[in-house]
């Protein structure tokens, strides 16, 4: 995911879903100078960790 995206994802009223190399993330911040977010897994919210800007990716709901 590029980081324009993320900000926009991050800056949504609505809840738009993320996954992490296949788990439902939600992000909790950005560092576009580093390309990293924070995130959590949805099921562990307590699990904040940095990743890499590349392992996220939108998903789709819908036909």
């Amino acid at each position: 995911m590029d980081d324009q995206r993320a900000m926009e994802i991050l800056q949504s009223a609505y809840m738009i879903n993320v996954n992490y190399r296949g788990i439902p993330v939600y992000i909790q911040s950005l560092d576009q100078d580093s390309g990293t977010a924070n995130v959590f897994p949805l099921d562990n919210m307590n699990h904040e960790q940095s990743v890499e800007l590349s392992g996220l990716d939108e998903v789709k709901l819908g036909k």
